[in-house]
Parts: structure tokens; sequence; C-alpha cells
């Protein structure tokens, strides 16, 4: 699972899941423990992932991780690296490929391109998504949703602009006055 967005449509998860423990039925594997993460994996450290290789890690016994497909289990190199030292089989079952340590040497090596491919996408999407924001602002278009104080509003072209919130505009200044007389904390505005 990628992103918050996937979630809340509500098909991703549940559609993985139906398929993953499809496989382990059909295949007589039992399964001992399901992770889900969605945090971005364009980065190492996803909580859940996290929580899976810890667990790999205390039960050796566990010889097989089923997952959708490459770009499900890792996007980024470091990720790649730690779960192939785990040595466990994995099977990437919307892929039909079953990846071990026993696996020629061609099979890891388009295993390897896979997981480029899954990191270069990320870093286009990247890529991607900052230069459109770059745009939005070079146009005057907030590239996102309003700051606290601020609103989204259809501007004159028609394109989605800020404007100070009639109601938390003020406060948002008197705040700030407050805070720049030096007689108020952080804490005590707050509060």
């Amino acid at each position: 699972m990628s992103s918050k967005e996937q979630e809340k449509e509500g098909f991703s998860i549940p559609a993985q899941l139906k398929l993953l423990n499809e496989y382990a039925a059909s295949n007589g594997i039992r399964v001992a423990e399901k992770f889900v993460d969605v945090e971005t994996a364009k980065r190492s450290g996803r909580t859940n992932f996290n929580k899976m290789i810890a667990h790999l890690r205390r039960h050796s016994t566990i010889k097989a991780l089923l997952v959708e497909k490459t770009d499900r289990l890792y996007r980024n190199l470091k990720d790649w690296v730690t779960i192939d030292d785990l040595g466990v089989e994995i099977h990437f079952v919307k892929e039909g490929t079953v990846l071990s340590t026993e696996s020629r040497s061609s099979e890891k090596f388009m295993h390897g391109i896979k997981v480029l491919m899954a990191k270069n996408y990320i870093d286009n999407l990247s890529e991607e998504t900052r230069k459109g924001m770059l745009e939005k602002a070079e146009q005057g278009i907030w590239p996102s949703c309003a700051p606290l104080g601020y609103e989204n509003v259809e501007g004159p072209s028609g394109k989605r602009i800020i404007e100070v919130d009639p109601v938390s505009g003020p406060l948002i200044v008197k705040l700030f006055e407050w805070y720049a007389t030096g007689r108020y904390s952080l804490r005590e505005i707050g509060v």
C-alpha cells in the first residue's frame, strides 16, 4: 500500500489482502502475520515494514514472504538489501514469481531491474510533483491546501487561489502580534 489516498479509496488494501490470502490458501501456506503500510515507500523506515522485518528476524522459522508485487514491498535500495539479507523466499503473487537464495542469477537480475524501476517511478513522481507545484506557484496559484488563517477559493481565472479567512485570519494575526511583543510564550499563546 503506497498512499493514504489509495487507503481512503478502499480498494487497494482489501484487494491485495484478498489476492494474498487466496494465494496462501491455494498453495498450502499458513499466514503467520499480516503487515499493512499506508506510508510512502520512497524512504526507508515505514512503520509496519520495520515491524515485519523485526518479526522475521525474531521468528527464523518463517521461510516465506508473500507480497502482491515488487513495488508494494520496496521502492528504495535499502529495503531491498534488508529483505535480501533475511534469506526468506519471496512470493510476488501478481507477478507470478518466487525469489529465493536458490533462484537463478537471471531471475535475481530481473528482480533487481524491477526494484530499480520501482525506485525510478518514485523518483520521477517526486520530480513531476515538484515541477507541477513550482509551475502553480509561478502562476500565483497556491499549490496545496491553504495554511491556517487562509482559505482556498476560486480565483478570477477559475483556478484555486488562497485568500485570508475572514474568521480565523484576524485571530492568527493577533496571535503573531502578541508573540512579537515578547510578553507571551508560544505555550501561553497556544492556551
